[in-house]
């Protein structure tokens, strides 16, 4: 795990997941989401979102394990350690992403109720070298770009400097990820949680 210079409190990953499991999300049967234009938002399309909750837990042994192993007392405060982050009284929260051609994400920062962000990157091949998520400052300028290989990824600390997106580039092919959050207990959409009556720590 590295620290780049562009955003503070940020790291690059790489082996993020045992390679069973990344592999194991990566073949999900789900197929990726009929989207049209995103607005460069995620929550356009809020209906089609996938994530890792007691529904998916239940049905498929790949997400019950990472979610148990992210809500474990010894990740947490791993996390916690390394990231210098307080996740006390937070629930987790896992989306899987499958971007396909046309998908994009304006320049945005996290909304305050997510107490840490951690993307990991799930496809494979030479054609998808490009599709880090891009780091920019505050005047909006991408001043890094992440990079995108299978099981590596980003995690960054929510924050008024932390902007991140997508600009619009080919997509020959699903960008496949997750992204893992924990998130205040005043997170309203209970059914995306993991555990929803189970705070960390």
């Amino acid at each position: 795990m590295t620290t780049p210079d562009a955003v503070s409190a940020s790291f690059l990953l790489t082996e993020a997941l045992p390679a069973e499991s990344a592999d194991a999300i990566a073949d999900l049967p789900w197929a990726p989401p009929p989207v049209s234009d995103t607005y460069g938002k995620r929550e356009t399309n809020n209906a089609s979102r996938t994530y890792f909750g007691e529904e998916n837990r239940a049905k498929y042994a790949v997400c019950e394990t990472v979610a148990q192993a992210f809500q474990s007392r010894p990740v947490v405060d791993a996390i916690q350690k390394t990231c210098n982050v307080d996740l006390t009284g937070t629930s987790l929260r896992i989306e899987y992403c499958q971007d396909t051609d046309g998908f994009w994400l304006e320049p945005h920062t996290d909304i305050g109720v997510k107490k840490y962000t951690m993307l990991i990157y799930l496809s494979k091949g030479p054609n998808c070298s490009h599709w880090g998520t891009d780091v920019l400052d505050e005047s909006r300028t991408v001043v890094a770009r992440a990079p995108y290989a299978f099981n590596e990824g980003l995690i960054f600390i929510p924050g008024s400097n932390t902007w991140h997106g997508f600009e619009k580039r080919s997509i020959d092919g699903v960008r496949k990820s997750i992204i893992v959050n924990y998130v205040g207990p005043e997170w309203r959409a209970r059914q995306e949680l993991c555990f929803p009556d189970k705070p960390v720590a």
